[in-house]
């Protein structure tokens, strides 16, 4: 089933949430991304933060799975979150 808009933003609001507690992969998100821990204070409700965050935790199949255990989630459903969200649709290009 479809993730809605409202639960797509809801769900990435906890991925924010996971990544400013996780030590580890926060420094690496920030300065992968140019962002500070401003800009992510600032962004905790802009549902492209969300986006952004979800992008980059799906970029690793061992952060979706500490991020997807710690809250009891699916794998698959970062995914189906991330194309809910401003520019999560997929590009076809033919």
């Amino acid at each position: 089933m479809p993730f809605s808009s409202d639960q797509a933003q809801v769900l990435g609001l906890e991925a924010v949430t996971w990544l400013a507690g996780n030590d580890e992969l926060l420094p690496i998100f920030l300065g992968s991304t140019g962002a500070g821990l401003e800009d992510l204070r600032a962004g905790i409700s802009d549902p492209a933060m969300h986006g952004a965050v979800l992008d980059f935790i799906l970029m690793d199949d061992a952060w979706v799975q500490q991020m997807c255990n710690a809250l009891s989630l699916s794998y698959e459903t970062l995914a189906q979150a991330r194309a809910a969200l401003p520019g999560g649709a997929n590009v076809h290009w033919t």
